[in-house]
């Protein structure tokens, strides 16, 4: 995987933004950032060699994700979160997918069900790969396949902004190659479930998946650990 301090090849300002985003959440994530430390945008510029506006504008991202803090005086720090409190966002996130596992099982579409069993399939080879990048990508895709076959608004508007702020947290346990493949056989049950329609099963196994993934960060990332 490229290193967080790896300069950012040149893009579209929107584009720049994000990959800044990206990287600071993920340096929070790890630790090297910690909570209530100060995030200096001539500093960040300087790691991520590009210029301040991308920086400002990432930090403005991640302070809607409730990563980032404004404080007066002090301008952008890491949001004051333990790691009890990640331990409990988890678990909210945990019962939120695991229930619209739950109602997926139901209410997925024949379309839905091909595409999610694509992205399982596309994920194995990100594995023989070992690419955690693309391993990443696709199980965000293969989540919100998912997420979006409840076909239920409410819970889908309710998930996203908590998804939104663990997502760092969440990628951070794919460093460990091991866990890509824990992941995916963690998936292979889940999706089984799935086109079983097997609701029990989908419920138990995303909560399960959720938990996992929570333990395998805090290994990757101890500063997180409780």
């Amino acid at each position: 995987m490229t290193s967080v301090s790896t300069s950012v090849v040149s893009r579209g300002r929107g584009g720049l933004a994000d990959e800044v985003c990206k990287k600071i959440a993920d340096d929070i994530a790890m630790g090297v950032f910690l909570p209530g430390e100060r995030l200096d945008e001539t500093n960040l510029a300087t790691r991520f060699q590009v210029s301040r506006t991308p920086v400002r504008e990432a930090l403005k991202q991640l302070a809607i994700t409730g990563l980032v803090a404004n404080r007066p005086n002090r301008g952008s720090v890491v949001a004051e979160m333990t790691p009890v409190q990640l331990d409990q966002m988890f678990e909210v996130m945990g019962e939120l997918e695991a229930t619209c596992a739950r109602h997926a099982a139901l209410r997925m579409t024949e379309a839905e069900r091909q595409r999610l069993c694509e992205l399982h399939a596309q994920s194995r080879v990100a594995i023989q790969h070992q690419d955690a990048d693309a391993y990443d990508a696709i199980n965000r895709d293969l989540h919100t396949v998912i997420i979006q076959g409840c076909h239920n608004p409410v819970l889908i508007d309710m998930i996203t902004g908590l998804r939104h702020k663990i997502s760092s947290f969440r990628r951070t346990q794919f460093r460990n190659v091991a866990r890509m493949s824990a992941s995916y056989e963690e998936h292979a049950v889940i999706v089984e479930a799935l086109m079983a329609r097997d609701v029990v099963t989908c419920y138990r196994e995303m909560r399960g998946h959720l938990l996992s993934a929570r333990s395998a960060a805090a290994h990757v990332s101890p500063s997180w650990s409780t």
